[in-house]
């Protein structure tokens, strides 16, 4: 097969190769194959296999990213009504958590300090203690 016949499959910005780009290499390695000699069926059944743990390797990816999201909202939550320390842009801050917003899947918390102004957009990696 010469490389000429290749077509170029389409990565993401990740770099790996999903479902569509494994099916046109497949159909490329069948369209260019000589028909006196064709793809031995063990090789042929093995890129199916690796087909098939590619698909279920992503399914995997898909389902664990999901449980990490909401297990981060989760705890969040679990955080409304507690004192919190955070470190911020402004330095130490104390005070206890009243509300949540979340942007995406990244849950962020409102944090009202004894005295001063509400601090809002705190992030879960910015509390460093919680009573």
């Amino acid at each position: 097969m010469s490389l000429d016949s290749v077509t170029p499959i389409s990565t993401s910005s990740n770099s790996h190769i999903d479902q569509q780009d494994f099916l046109r290499i497949l159909l490329t390695q069948l369209n260019a194959q000589d028909p006196l000699k064709p793809m031995d069926n063990g090789a042929f059944v093995a890129q199916l296999a690796q087909f098939s743990q590619l698909e279920s390797a992503q399914q995997t990816a898909s389902s664990l990213n999901q449980l990490v999201a909401l297990q981060t909202a989760s705890q969040t939550v679990a955080l409304l009504g507690k004192s919190v320390d955070v470190l911020g842009s402004s330095g130490f801050t104390s005070g206890q958590v009243t509300g949540l917003s979340v942007s995406g899947t990244t849950p962020t918390m409102t944090v009202h300090p004894a005295t001063g102004t509400d601090v809002s957009g705190v992030a879960r990696k910015d509390i460093y203690n919680i009573r």
